[in-house]
């Protein structure tokens, strides 16, 4: 996914904050929470992007919906708001984790399929490439998309393996076509 640099500047100042205060592992969880909050409601996020809505409103919402959030994330929240920048506040928190993840040395893999793999499979293909580092933590995510299919995508940071059948034909079609 990529972010803008709004959200890499929030993310960043956040991140500089909780090293400095020592909260950087709770406000990981919060950041983990708010991105999977604005990627489940629709309601949320329509309501954040209304216009007319004042931001006095939205915060006094945003202050219900994460009241159990540490002091240093509601302020985030309210600044973010404040400043109108609502649009970016799951951006800002997937750049926060992204950032504590790339600090402990966490690999972010996304696995495309065509069909529902097994965790021997999964395991298989991820130890079948060097693009994993053997040992490491990683992030894994997988995606099921059956127009690639059969085989995978795999993406390690910013370097993908294609073992897609769709690919593999469309290379069978270019070849074809050039001869």
């Amino acid at each position: 996914m990529l972010t803008s640099k709004v959200a890499k500047r929030y993310a960043q100042g956040l991140l500089d904050f909780t090293n400095e205060t020592g909260q950087t592992a709770a406000v990981f969880s919060e950041m983990k929470d708010v991105k999977k909050i604005m990627s489940q409601s629709a309601d949320l996020n329509k309501f954040f992007l209304t216009p007319y809505i004042d931001a006095k409103k939205k915060i006094e919402v945003a202050d219900q919906i994460f009241k159990d959030f540490s002091v240093s994330s509601q302020n985030l929240i309210r600044l973010v708001i404040k400043h109108g920048r609502e649009n970016q506040l799951k951006n800002i928190a997937q750049e926060f984790i992204n950032k504590v993840e790339d600090i402990n040395g966490v690999q972010r893999i996304t696995l495309t399929t065509a069909t529902q793999l097994s965790k021997e499979n999964l395991d298989q293909i991820l130890r079948s490439t060097n693009l994993v580092k053997a040992g490491s933590n990683f992030d894994l995510n997988v995606n099921v998309k059956p127009n690639i299919l059969g085989g995978y995508i795999l993406r390690v940071g910013d370097q993908q393996i294609d073992a897609s059948v769709k690919t593999k034909l469309n290379q069978v079609k270019k070849d074809f076509q050039l001869n």
